[in-house]
């Protein structure tokens, strides 16, 4: 099968968006299919980005800044999307999280007649609220559901995502999850010298894994810094850090970390608490749980598909979620020998070569519809 991906973000951006493309990539390479990427390019100023990936061509479009959407560069479609997809002569065309670039190769792909499977993974209407722009929820929706309803089938990481998407009027609507390295993420990698340098003291250590950008609201962790019984370490970066670091002097930032050294920053916690509630899915709730912890998460998106309360972890009400934190950390600091094995004993039906052969079905599905269409 010959798949072009469509992406609203990649590398060298790291995101929920360029890694589940990445980890597709290598499905699809593993499993004898060929790919095709068209994602953006590196906004004017800056080093451009890759052309190729692992051996899979990457198609760069222009690319531009929209500081008050977004702290990502965002892909301009241009006519040169549809000369790239009828070289390449897909027989798919996969839209990650489709928006803006995603919207150019999605009307590329219906003039090609090649079907298009629509994966929803960011939740711009929140995201607008979170960077308080005038852009209201119900204009974002009417555009998402002008785009998705020309694809062939829109996939939905979470059970939430579904609902919120099905009461949007968004139609073929189909659930598509995540998956999750449960050998790199493991409790295995737990490294006892990075836990006593990072705290020395002996205190549980609570960590937060994400992009520092005001949709993740990093500041609602900021009761557990100045409360003292724990100690919060936050990994990860972006254009809130200053303002965070001012807020929390007494976190722990240690800035984007990747592969081993993440996945050994994860082990080496006690509990992870993510405080955003505009998560599709939250790729870092499962790579927690994966790693034996247990999390906190507000009761909200896709976390609600991942947490089992009072079991792997617990969800708590977005409007109390600062005030029941750090009851909640103690609790779970108290009972995380009864959690941990229950954290990692959820996740581990959740390989990514299991959901990726899932996609390939919704792949194969969308070609049988057309197959069907044009008899």
């Amino acid at each position: 099968m010959r798949v072009a991906i469509v992406a609203e973000s990649f590398l060298p951006n790291v995101n929920g968006v360029s890694n589940s493309v990445i980890r597709v990539l290598e499905h699809l390479r593993r499993t004898g299919h060929e790919a095709l990427v068209i994602a953006p390019d590196a906004p004017p100023g800056e080093p451009r980005a890759d052309r190729l990936h692992d051996g899979v061509r990457v198609h760069r479009a222009p690319s531009r800044m929209f500081p008050k959407v977004t702290t990502l560069p965002l892909g301009v479609p241009t006519p040169r999307i549809l000369r790239v997809l009828r070289g390449f002569d897909p027989d798919v065309v996969h839209l990650a999280s489709p928006a803006l670039l995603g919207y150019g190769g999605l009307r590329a792909a219906r003039r090609l007649g090649a079907p298009t499977v629509a994966v929803f993974q960011t939740d711009v209407p929140g995201f607008a609220a979170s960077y308080g722009i005038p852009m209201t929820a119900r204009a974002a929706w009417a555009w998402f559901r002008h785009l998705h309803g020309l694809a062939d089938r829109t996939l939905a990481p979470s059970t939430a995502t579904m609902e919120v998407l099905a009461a949007q009027g968004i139609p073929r609507l189909h659930r598509w999850a995540r998956g999750v390295d449960l050998l790199r993420f493991a409790p295995s990698a737990r490294d006892e010298a990075l836990r006593r340098h990072w705290s020395p003291d002996g205190k549980p250590i609570v960590g937060f894994v994400g992009r520092l950008a005001p949709e993740k609201h990093v500041d609602r962790l900021a009761a557990l810094a100045a409360g003292g019984a724990v100690r919060l370490v936050i990994i990860g970066d972006g254009v809130d850090r200053l303002k965070l670091q001012s807020a929390m002097p007494t976190a722990l930032f240690t800035g984007a970390l990747y592969g081993d050294k993440l996945a050994a920053a994860y082990a080496s916690m006690d509990v992870f608490v993510h405080p955003g509630e505009h998560e599709t899915f939250c790729q870092v709730v499962q790579e927690a749980l994966a790693s034996g912890l247990p999390v906190i998460a507000p009761d909200a998106g896709g976390p609600r598909d991942l947490i089992t309360p009072r079991r792997t972890g617990l969800l708590l009400p977005v409007d109390e979620f600062e005030a029941r934190l750090p009851a909640a950390v103690a609790h779970l600091i108290r009972e995380r020998d009864r959690y941990a094995p229950e954290a990692r004993r959820s996740v581990l039906g959740r390989s990514w070569s299991v959901i990726c052969d899932e996609l390939v079905g919704h792949y194969e599905a969308v070609q049988g519809m057309r197959r069907v269409q044009a008899a």
